[in-house]
């Protein structure tokens, strides 16, 4: 399954309704995300599941200004609406495996306990 666009529009709804949402945040003159763009697509071809969307930067500057998008390309992993992963860089087509194989097992009850945790001590 090829990348959706994610736009101001449509991000909320994506997001609230898939367990697994990747998003690649990218620009049109950015050199190394042009080279991250296609191990994205062929990941999104391998694992039909999972939702992978893609944010323009230059065209949805509010989504990259609410994820505080300085460097791109930048990944951002929601699962079960769940921000789990973002960071900024290109990656191999094996580390991209690798963290897809890692999201699957992600217990996502201990992660929901530990912001309640976090919420707790921060109160």
């Amino acid at each position: 399954m090829a990348a959706i666009e994610l736009t101001n529009e449509n991000f909320q709804e994506t997001i609230d309704n898939n367990t697994i949402v990747l998003i690649d945040f990218w620009a049109s003159w950015c050199a190394p995300c042009q080279t991250f763009g296609p191990i994205f697509e062929a990941a999104s071809e391998k694992n039909p599941e999972l939702i992978f969307a893609k944010v323009n930067t230059e065209e949805q500057m509010d989504l990259a200004a609410h994820f505080q998008v300085r460097s791109i390309p930048m990944l951002a992993i929601f699962k079960e609406q769940i921000l789990v992963f973002a960071q900024p860089g290109a990656l191999p087509a094996a580390a991209l495996d690798q963290l897809i194989d890692q999201l699957r097992e992600l217990d996502m009850d201990k992660v929901r306990a530990d912001i309640a945790k976090q919420k707790e001590s921060q109160a």
